[in-house]
């Protein structure tokens, strides 16, 4: 009787290739027992047509680790999923430098806790968070000259619908919205010169894009019947962070583009049909991507032609086909694109348009300029502003561009990010049989979702790195448990051929992101006392009583903080207040309370407060939670709580 070899676990992991084939054609095979038409019958196999160049292997990534104490060349600004935060990562190292919460709760840095924090983010009646949980999709950043000026970074809530602003030169969040009439805000992007006043050549607006659609107003009344939903497109002043209009459109939206002459803004549409489920979303054979003439919806809404639903007060323009037949009146554009497209985005130059299929091995290109003859009524149809739409793989998704004339799909039912020429695909549109627009493949582990590069979405577009954002990592790292680790994968995109470079690991669940160079970012070291107005100084510190309201103003100095006892009584509802004297760099303080929910810190010169009530009597220990001194251990304070 033989004996049969026990494989190891090298052996009997599968590899990388039977791995990528299993997602892809699995994923194909669940669309289609969905009863989803693809519509993919025409798509060959084209990977012996182009070879997918193979990752670099181990140790020959060539310059892309850094050495300790060496800097990174950019600045990743990723959003962090349904953790509800921001990421701050450096490339090419793929380190994290920081993890910025915008709607979720951090007890490291007090978001949530404190009283500042907690007025950004929006509370009930009774002082406690509206919501604690968020969706963050999608991170831009402010232009200048069609470029970042490294302001501020917006950031999207798919949940609660909400925008937030982060500045740049602290990398905090100090606003929160909440857009009316809407549910499932996903696409999000900056103007990047103002529409209307030439002379404003930096953002000035932010376009929002919903997904679902409602009863609007959503108030109980039209529950069974959604054909009278409706979905809108919501404009917000950069500036002020209140919204200025909203745009009732056909369809759904997904992502949002804006161009660089300020004149236009697009999204994405599919379910077409207004259908609430998925075989009445698949109906129609193709979708579309739709332009909105900003200067338009604006002179509109000057004139007061708008409407406003519920107890909204925020103006809101028709941008449905119906009302917008007439191109040299229309403020909506609706151009034929392939069936449930997914991202677009803006090719550096300002010239295109670039939607991908992700139903359709296609990759849409559209004119911009013809749109804009189209808007002038000196184009015939919308789809003529079609100049291209090559073949490049199964499931494209989001498209980035070097600034070289190519551009840089991912591909999430092949695994695969695919560089193909957009001068090419238009040259084949045309009728060149010959010309190739696909230019390489290269194998990603596994789905890639979002892609971009570095610089990309602006003028100054630099072609050196592509960031795969990857949904699924399975055999690539040290396994944790039913949950894996996600991936960024890095790809040196300055040559002929792409490589991979790096496998980075990401908390679930990362979606896009924008990579900047760190000249761009400016940052402050230390804040400024003057900027708080609650600020405790040694002549206003001490402790203050009105009935059973306490306010306690205290500051903190390495190693120690002012008041070494606090005593209260029970039941008091007490307000500390506390400002950190220290000026050296990086010399933060915290502040935590056993059995009271309370965890903040307090960077140089910055002064936060929280509120709360003492429900227990006893001694608790106020303790410096930051590593901050020698001493810091001894760093404390005493809260007495009389029965």
């Amino acid at each position: 009787m033989g004996i049969t070899k026990k494989p190891t676990m090298d052996e009997a992991l599968p590899k990388q290739g039977a791995r990528r084939h299993f997602l892809g054609k699995g994923a194909l095979l669940g669309l289609a027992t969905a009863g989803v038409s693809l519509g993919l019958a025409g798509c060959k196999d084209d990977k012996a047509a182009v070879k997918p160049a193979a990752a670099a292997p181990q140790g020959a990534a060539g310059g892309h680790e850094l050495a300790p104490g060496q800097l990174d060349d950019y600045y990743h600004f990723s959003s962090g999923g349904h953790s509800g935060e921001a990421r701050i990562m450096g490339i090419p190292s793929g380190r994290t430098l920081r993890r910025i919460p915008v709607f979720n709760i951090d007890p490291m840095c007090g978001w949530g806790i404190t009283n500042e924090s907690k007025q950004i983010m929006g509370t009930k009646a009774d002082g406690s968070l509206k919501y604690t949980t968020g969706d963050t999709h999608h991170v831009h950043g402010s232009y200048k000259d069609g470029t970042y000026d490294g302001r501020w970074l917006f950031v999207n809530d798919k949940i609660h619908s909400r925008l937030a602003r982060i500045r740049m030169d602290t990398m905090e969040c100090d606003k929160i919205i909440e857009l009316p009439n809407v549910q499932g805000f996903h696409g999000i992007f900056p103007d990047k010169r103002d529409p209307v006043d030439a002379n404003i050549n930096y953002t000035t607006r932010v376009f929002c894009g919903a997904e679902f659609h409602t009863p609007l107003p959503n108030d109980g009344r039209d529950l069974d019947d959604p054909s009278k939903w409706g979905c809108l497109f919501t404009c917000v002043d950069a500036s002020s962070m209140e919204v200025r209009w909203q745009c009732r459109i056909d369809g759904n939206m997904e992502l949002v583009a804006s161009s660089y002459d300020g004149k236009l803004a697009c999204s994405t549409q599919y379910n077409t049909e207004g259908g609430a489920d998925l075989p009445s979303m698949m109906a129609a054979e193709l979708d579309a991507c739709i332009f909105f003439d900003i200067a338009r919806i604006e002179q509109l809404v000057k004139n007061g032609k708008f409407t406003t639903i519920g107890s909204s007060k925020v103006p809101v323009v028709d941008g449905r086909k119906a009302a917008n037949a007439d191109p040299k009146s229309a403020v909506t554009c609706y151009v034929p694109v392939g069936k449930n497209p997914h991202g677009v985005n803006a090719s550096p130059d300002g010239k295109y348009m670039v939607c991908a299929g992700k139903l359709s091995p296609t990759a849409t290109v559209i004119e911009v300029a013809l749109v804009e003859k189209w808007f002038a009524g000196e184009l015939k149809q919308p789809r003529d502003a079609v100049v291209a739409e090559p073949e490049i793989g199964l499931g494209p998704l989001h498209t980035a561009f070097d600034g070289k004339g190519n551009a840089f799909t991912s591909l999430f039912l092949d695994s695969q990010v695919v560089k193909w020429n957009v001068d090419k695909s238009i040259a084949q549109f045309k009728g060149d049989k010959a010309v190739k627009p696909v230019l390489d493949k290269l194998d990603v582990t596994y789905q890639p979702g979002h892609g971009y590069s570095s610089m990309g979405e602006t003028k100054e577009a630099d072609g050196k790195y592509f960031n795969s954002g990857n949904k699924f990592s399975k055999d690539r790292f040290l396994p944790v448990g039913p949950l894996h680790p996600e991936t960024e994968q890095l790809i040196d995109i300055s040559g002929e051929k792409m490589r991979t470079i790096a496998d980075h690991t990401a908390y679930p669940e990362p979606h896009d992101g924008i990579i900047v160079r760190r000249d761009v970012v400016k940052t402050r070291q230390v804040y400024t006392m003057d900027e708080f107005p609650n600020a405790v100084t040694p002549a206003a510190a001490g402790i203050e009583r009105k009935g059973n309201k306490v306010t306690v103003r205290m500051m903190s100095m390495a190693p120690a903080f002012s008041m070494p006892v606090i005593k209260v009584k029970k039941g008091d509802e007490v307000t500390l207040i506390l400002t950190n004297h220290d000026k050296v760099e990086d010399l933060t303080h915290g502040c935590a309370i056993p059995s009271h929910n309370i965890c903040f810190i307090v960077n140089p010169q910055e002064t936060k407060s929280v509120t709360f009530k003492t429900d227990k009597a006893g001694a608790f220990w106020i303790y410096c939670s930051h590593f901050c001194h020698a001493l810091h251990l001894e760093m404390r304070s005493r809260l007495l709580v009389e029965g």
